[in-house]
C-alpha cells in the first residue's frame, strides 16, 4: 500500500438532493484509496457554506438542487472556496447543459449512470488540475461546432413564459406578436435545446435559474 506521503488524499465534498445518491456515492467513493469524502449537502446554499468552512480539493455537484441551479454554485465557489474545484455529475446529456457548466466555472462534467470507475478518473483528473468530460458527451460536443447553441433573447423570453404555464396564444399577447411567431420560437427551442416536452423545458428553466418553483 503506498504512503500517505505518495498518495495525497482529495478531499470531495458530495452535494446532490437525494440522499440515496448521496449514500451511493459516499460508499463507492469511501473504498477508494486516495479519496476521502469529507462532507455532504442537499441544497446550494449549505454546499457553499460547507465548502467555505471545510475547503474541500473538489465538489461533486449535482446540477437540480432544491434552492439553486447548481450551476450557480459552481460559479459562486470561487468566491468562498478559491482552491476548490466543481465536478458536476448530473443525469442530463444535452450539450448545452455542458457548455452552460463548464461557462460556470466547473472544471467537468460526468454523467451520473457513468461506471464507477469513470466517475472515480473524473475526480482524480479534476482534482489534479485537469478538466474532465463523460466520453458519451465528447462526440456530442465536438460535432456541435466551437460556438455553443446560445438563446436568443427573444427565445429566452419565450421559454421563461413557456415554462411558467402560459398559452402560446397568452405569450403572443405579452409579447405582441403573432400566435405562428410564439410557434416557431418554440420549435427552435426544442431543437437547440434538444427538449421535447413542455416539462423539459421548465427544467431547464429551473436549472438554469431563470424560474423559481
Amino acid at each position: 500500500m503506498s504512503s500517505a506521503k505518495n498518495t495525497p488524499i482529495i478531499r470531495v465534498l458530495l452535494v446532490d438532493d437525494h440522499q440515496l445518491v448521496r449514500d451511493g456515492l459516499h460508499s463507492r467513493l469511501g473504498e477508494t484509496p486516495g479519496i476521502e469524502v469529507v462532507g455532504e449537502a442537499g441544497t446550494g446554499a449549505e454546499a457553499l457554506a460547507l465548502a467555505a468552512r471545510l475547503q474541500p480539493d473538489l465538489v461533486l455537484l449535482d446540477i437540480g438542487l432544491p434552492d439553486m441551479s447548481g450551476l450557480d454554485v459552481a460559479a459562486q465557489l470561487a468566491e468562498v472556496a478559491p482552491s476548490t474545484r466543481a465536478l458536476m455529475l448530473s443525469m442530463y446529456d444535452n450539450r448545452e447543459y455542458v457548455l452552460s457548466a463548464l461557462r460556470a466555472g466547473a472544471a467537468g462534467y460526468v454523467l451520473k449512470d457513468a461506471a464507477s470507475k469513470e466517475i472515480i478518473a473524473a475526480i482524480r483528473a479534476v482534482a489534479a488540475g485537469a478538466s474532465y468530460c463523460s466520453a458519451s458527451l465528447t462526440t456530442a460536443l465536438a460535432t456541435g461546432g466551437s460556438e455553443p447553441p446560445l438563446l436568443t433573447e427573444r427565445e429566452r423570453e419565450i421559454l421563461i413564459l413557456v415554462a411558467k404555464g402560459n398559452s402560446n396564444k397568452r405569450i403572443a399577447q405579452q409579447l405582441d406578436v403573432s400566435v405562428r411567431t410564439v410557434e416557431t420560437h418554440r420549435l427552435n427551442l426544442r431543437k437547440k435545446l434538444g427538449i421535447e416536452t413542455p416539462a423539459g423545458l421548465i427544467r431547464y428553466a429551473l436549472q438554469q435559474g431563470w424560474i423559481k418553483v
